[in-house]
């Protein structure tokens, strides 16, 4: 069968190359001819044919042309595909595509930009951990309840109580922490901090101190209560009406303002000193308590959370039973707070977040009590630690029926200091 057109056969092709071709030369290119649809203009070649050739205009559009390999005549859009120089996929020495040189590294930049996004990061982590922590605290004591109030004076004062609650506690906590299962609320350590620009003191009140019960309002009945010159001991006034009542015995009878209420109970103490990793401390003689559960050896030792309850709470061990507590007290939380703001507490966030969570968790404050007041407080601990405040014991003359009794003179010097924000000259027991 002829596959080719009317009037065309094999012989017609002329000498062919290849597959069934009798040429020895490979034929050349074939050129496509042009057709021309439509009329063919006066002296236009159509099918072979002869002719001038056509001037542009008219049907046809003008078609550029490409000159001297920059574009197309007349018609240059600023894109050169490479064809012209051969470098149609790049990679000669001018770069890929025949572009300029790849640029260097702009460190300067980089740097910037890091920077900020680190200053970004840190301070979105900064104001979500603020709040995280603001809503833990437990801001459940009134100080508006607390009538008739002194003066306040010049720094700040915190009232920290370390109650025996229980709360939260099973009876495998209590066993093990040799805390019984007494009925009611108790305050095992009272001391007053005070944060100012002339030395942070803290002064220990001896939980047995003699005191006067003075006229106040109930926590629960609004009800208020005359004063009856009623003597008792200082933790019994807690046990009575709780915070509140204790504050205003503690301003009646010293005559300084508390700012500030902060309370911890057995759990949450155990639960801080554990989360930290334990705190390192210097027992200077050994002792052992069966009603604490105490038996420590004289020397340097880290104590876990069980034993530094039993530390703080010691008193039966002591001849000067609460007083030599109340010293061993202050050692312990100034060690506590040096120790939570070591570096590798503070720039560990699988100890630091833990700590921060066990202490936040525990903690009963008033409801004027910020962040900021409480870290204020937490620095003033830890600054009395290292050197930079004054520890002591309320000055005691004696005592009366078990009760210790403040010796009036020293105290009155002691709390005017504190008022006026003066370098506190008065010592303790």
């Amino acid at each position: 069968m002829n596959d080719w057109p009317q009037g065309w056969s094999d012989d017609n092709r002329g000498p062919r190359y290849g597959r069934g071709s009798a040429g020895a030369q490979p034929e050349g290119p074939r050129v496509m001819r042009q057709v021309q649809h439509g009329p063919v203009p006066p002296g236009q070649r159509s099918q072979g044919r002869p002719g001038p050739a056509p001037a542009y205009g008219g049907s046809v559009p003008q078609q550029p042309s490409y000159v001297d390999g920059q574009g197309y005549d007349g018609y240059d859009d600023g894109y050169d595909s490479g064809y012209n120089t051969g470098h149609v996929y790049g990679g000669g020495p001018e770069g890929p595509r025949g572009g300029a040189p790849r640029p260097a590294p702009n460190w300067r930049r980089r740097i910037k930009w890091t920077a900020i996004t680190l200053a970004t990061v840190l301070i979105v982590t900064s104001v979500a951990t603020y709040f995280w922590a603001d809503s833990k605290l437990h801001r459940d004591v009134d100080l508006s309840k607390v009538i008739d109030r002194p003066e306040a004076g010049a720094g700040t004062n915190y009232l920290i109580v370390g109650s025996d609650s229980r709360k939260g506690m099973t009876a495998e906590d209590k066993k093990k922490l040799h805390t019984g299962s007494a009925q009611g609320q108790r305050t095992d350590s009272m001391m007053i901090l005070h944060v100012g620009d002339n030395g942070d003191t803290l002064v220990s009140l001896p939980r047995d101190s003699d005191v006067v019960i003075p006229s106040y309002k109930g926590s629960t009945s609004g009800k208020v209560y005359p004063n009856q010159g009623r003597h008792t001991k200082l933790n019994a006034a807690y046990a009575e009406d709780g915070p509140t009542l204790l504050v205003r015995t503690v301003e009646y009878n010293t005559g300084l303002h508390i700012d500030h209420y902060v309370e911890i109970g057995f759990a949450g103490f155990a639960k801080i000193v554990d989360a930290v990793g334990g705190v390192d401390i210097t027992i200077d003689k050994g002792f052992k308590d069966k009603y604490s559960g105490a038996d420590f050896k004289a020397g340097k030792q880290t104590l876990n959370g069980e034993e530094a309850l039993a530390f703080v709470r010691t008193r039966h061990a002591f001849a000067a039973s609460d007083l030599q507590r109340t010293k061993n007290q202050q050692k312990f939380l100034s060690a506590l707070a040096h120790q939570v703001a070591t570096p590798s507490t503070v720039l560990n966030p699988f100890k630091f977040y833990p700590t921060m969570s066990a202490g936040l968790d525990t903690l009963t404050v008033d409801k004027d009590m910020s962040l900021w007041d409480l870290a204020s407080m937490f620095w003033a601990m830890k600054g009395v630690s290292g050197g930079d405040g004054t520890s002591l014991n309320m000055p005691v003359s004696g005592s009366t029926g078990g009760n210790l009794v403040w010796d009036k003179a020293k105290m009155k010097t002691l709390v005017d200091e504190l008022k006026n924000d003066q370098k506190v000259t008065v010592s303790g027991n």
